[in-house]
């Protein structure tokens, strides 16, 4: 198990790479990664250029998905913290897929013309390919299946908000597990045993009454008994 702050290093880390991935998603998805000429025989060339958020319709979700994952990754602990790894990777993939389609050179004519809505008597003429975006988007999905390991490697036990965002009956129960468990009484401890509504004092008093009975205090008649 990670020691407290090697945790929170962690999911800061985790919530930077979210953060990153997400801005470089949503930029890229304002940039233009196509140029289509097109003619139709009857006027000028017609020039369209298509943004990432035309030519690959998901980025902008994608990012948006990616920013609500920082705020999960706070939030989810146990089984869902490894759901949460899982559901990050998919998107990580799927941001990649138009990238690497596009910097392999899988665009053609038909593709091209039926994103910009074409007319049927207009055909392409030209197509520029601009590789800047399609990397940036790249490198969202690098960033973002880097957060999903970082997820995945989050011990369990220490993810999850802390104990303060815990409901009165969390606590609760969380105070009787320690106190059956006999763990040592700490500050948080106290303080969840207040929030509670109970008096983390009383038992230490009735400790300390039992030993003063053994070495000379009261019995449970009344009498007093003399230590020897």
């Amino acid at each position: 198990m990670s020691a407290p702050g090697t945790s929170g290093r962690r999911r800061g880390v985790i919530a930077a790479l979210l953060a990153t991935a997400a801005t470089a998603l949503w930029g890229a998805s304002r940039l233009t990664w196509v140029t289509v000429t097109s003619s139709d025989g009857l006027g000028e060339d017609r020039v369209i250029e298509l943004a990432g958020g035309t030519w690959a319709a998901a980025l902008t979700p994608l990012a948006l998905a990616l920013l609500a994952a920082v705020a999960a990754s706070f939030a989810v602990r146990g089984w869902a913290l490894r759901v949460l790894a899982v559901l990050v990777a998919v998107v990580a993939v799927a941001a990649a897929v138009p990238a690497v389609g596009l910097l392999t050179g899988s665009v053609d004519d038909a593709t091209a013309a039926r994103i910009a809505e074409l007319p049927v008597r207009a055909e392409v003429t030209s197509l520029s390919v601009t590789t800047g975006p399609a990397l940036l988007a790249l490198a969202g999905a690098v960033a973002a299946l880097a957060a999903a390991v970082q997820l995945w490697r989050t011990p369990r036990a220490r993810a999850g908000l802390s104990s303060r965002y815990d409901s009165p009956a969390a606590r609760r129960e969380a105070t009787a597990r320690r106190d059956t468990a006999d763990e040592p009484v700490t500050e948080r401890t106290l303080w969840d045993a207040l929030d509670a509504g109970e008096d983390p004092t009383v038992d230490a008093a009735d400790d300390r009454s039992t030993d003063r009975g053994g070495e000379g205090g009261t019995d449970d008649s009344g009498t007093r008994r003399t230590g020897r």
